[in-house]
């Protein structure tokens, strides 16, 4: 009597110990995230990092490796791509988060030009991508200056004022009270410039504030400086872009949008709409790459 033998096929779930996860894996994961928060490295000009963007394109395991480093740390992937690298940026309670509160501290002695700083960051992102088609378009540019960004909130808050008188609302609230509008009004009664006895640009004056919002910004990777006209010129990376498209601050930029105020895109501080551009719109969802708590 024989007994009948049955042979199966290895369980297909059973990997070979090749494709285990090796902790040389992980650290390389781990430089790819630590690449990706060096905002101002080109992955063009450097061969490592260049490689380990190839390898998270062409790998998939190494693909969700990297991305649950990323997670791990606090970190949302906007983007993996030979033109922006590993774009990253912090969740709300990520160690690596910048808030509003902490960045206006260490702008200004006074604490209550937090909503004139978070407004000159909001400016700054409208300038750079004023129509929906130029924030989905990866090859697009946005160009802005510091006394374009400086004419565009002056603008608003002309039109803003223009609005309060035409509904009767009082036009002159106290300096402190809270929000946007608020803070357009306050923006409106501080000086442009500013005095010194050197002729250097005072830090609490609203040039002095958008420079310090594009300082922040050029430091952090998201614009480039291209030169010194109309206070200083500035061009966008495709990290910024990312991140206006991510971050959202939607009331803020909708009641932009109800302004009317269209600025032009090479950063000159002309904002007035030109004729027949009805279809110009301000992008809807532009926003901060800082938490607001």
């Amino acid at each position: 009597m024989t007994e009948h033998v049955e042979w199966s096929e290895p369980e297909a779930a059973a990997a070979p110990a090749s494709a285990a996860v090796t902790p040389a894996d992980t650290a390389d994961a781990a430089r790819l995230v630590a690449f990706g928060l060096q905002p101002k490295l080109q992955p063009a000009r450097d061969q490592e990092y260049a490689d380990l963007l190839r390898r998270y394109r062409e790998d998939p395991p190494f693909a969700r490796l990297a991305d649950a480093v990323a997670t791990g740390l606090g970190l949302i992937v906007l983007e993996v791509s030979p033109r922006a690298g590993m774009a990253v940026t912090a969740a709300e309670d990520s160690v690596f988060a910048v808030r509003m509160g902490d960045y206006a501290r260490r702008t200004s002695a006074d604490g209550g030009d937090r909503f004139l700083h978070g407004l000159a960051h909001l400016a700054v992102a409208a300038m750079a991508f004023p129509r929906p088609e130029d924030l989905a378009d990866d090859g697009y540019i946005g160009r802005v200056t510091v006394n374009g960004v400086d004419a565009f909130v002056r603008q608003a808050c002309h039109r803003l004022e223009e609005r309060a008188a035409e509904q009767g609302e009082n036009t002159d609230p106290v300096s402190d009270a809270p929000g946007l509008e608020a803070a357009w009004r306050i923006w409106a009664r501080r000086s442009s410039t500013g005095a010194t006895k050197d002729a250097r640009r005072l830090a609490g004056s609203t040039t002095g504030i958008v420079a310090k919002a594009v300082t922040f910004l050029t430091e952090s990777g998201f614009l480039q400086r291209t030169g010194d006209d109309n206070g200083g010129t500035y061009r966008t990376t495709a990290r910024y872009q990312l991140q206006v498209r991510d971050m959202a601050g939607g009331a803020a930029m909708a009641e932009l949008l109800e302004l009317g105020v269209v600025p032009v895109t090479d950063g000159t501080p002309t904002l007035l709409p030109p004729e027949d551009t009805d279809d110009l719109e301000l992008v809807a969802d532009a926003g901060l790459p800082f938490h607001s708590a």
